[in-house]
């Protein structure tokens, strides 16, 4: 219902790893979801890389999840300042979709698995209190924009907000929701078009898959795609640029 906060029915496997009843799937990889984060995000996005020298950097996602992708990105943000002696990272802002939030408990349970990782859940968790539409949560040199609700109509607020820039807002996107065979609507070609309208000039977006029809609506959005080697046993994913 419009304005109220749907929880996710959850299963947990063993590991301690989520899976979505609804969706049929696993919020993370079974072999290893702070590894696959890296590999397909970071690496896939060309980060830390990418934003070394800039003073502001924008990463989006469909899909908030256990916030594993956020807390892995503010571990890489502040690894770089630990480092490289007189690094001066830029500023992060993190934008989020999560149309079926977890409780607290439900997070900080998930993300127990990831003890190197555990200063940034307690970060997390202490303040999480999920409510519909958009909200703030700040940390040390990020800001985490959570919008609950459906993605396919919360974007426009980025692109109300992309309006007056003409180099776009988003630097990189996460593209993470449940398999596309399962969660068909975060991978539609309007949605992907909407992210490549707010996307800057040179911005990316890295996926863990490589569904044809998703590359497909990829490449019909604008954005340019190619296969790069996937996580663990998954054999390819997809990345790309707009311009």
């Amino acid at each position: 219902m419009p304005g109220q906060i749907v929880a996710p029915c959850l299963d947990w496997l063993e590991g301690e790893v989520p899976r979505a009843e609804a969706f049929d799937d696993t919020y993370f990889s079974r072999a290893g979801g702070l590894e696959e984060t890296r590999h397909v995000f970071l690496a896939g996005n060309g980060l830390p890389e990418r934003w070394q020298g800039r003073t502001s950097f924008a990463i989006a996602e469909f899909g908030f999840g256990t916030g594993l992708n956020f807390l892995t990105t503010l571990k890489a943000l502040k690894a770089q300042k630990v480092l490289e002696e007189g690094a001066s990272p830029p500023h992060l802002t993190f934008i989020s979709f999560e149309l079926y939030p977890m409780t607290r408990d439900e997070l900080a349970r998930a993300l127990s698995v990831f003890p190197d990782l555990a200063t940034e859940t307690e970060e997390l968790t202490a303040q999480w209190q999920p409510v519909p539409g958009w909200s703030k949560l700040g940390f040390a040199g990020a800001d985490l924009w959570l919008g609950i609700g459906d993605a396919r109509e919360m974007i426009a607020d980025l692109g109300r907000e992309a309006a007056g820039t003409p180099s776009g807002l988003v630097d990189a996107w996460f593209l993470d929701g449940f398999s596309p065979a399962k969660n068909p609507e975060l991978w539609e070609e309007d949605l992907l078009k909407a992210a490549f309208d707010v996307t800057a000039t040179e911005g990316t977006f890295a996926t863990y898959t490589a569904a044809g029809w998703v590359r497909r609506n990829l490449a019909s959005a604008g954005f340019t795609v190619e296969k790069q080697k996937g996580f663990a046993g998954k054999r390819e994913m997809v990345a790309g640029r707009k311009g």
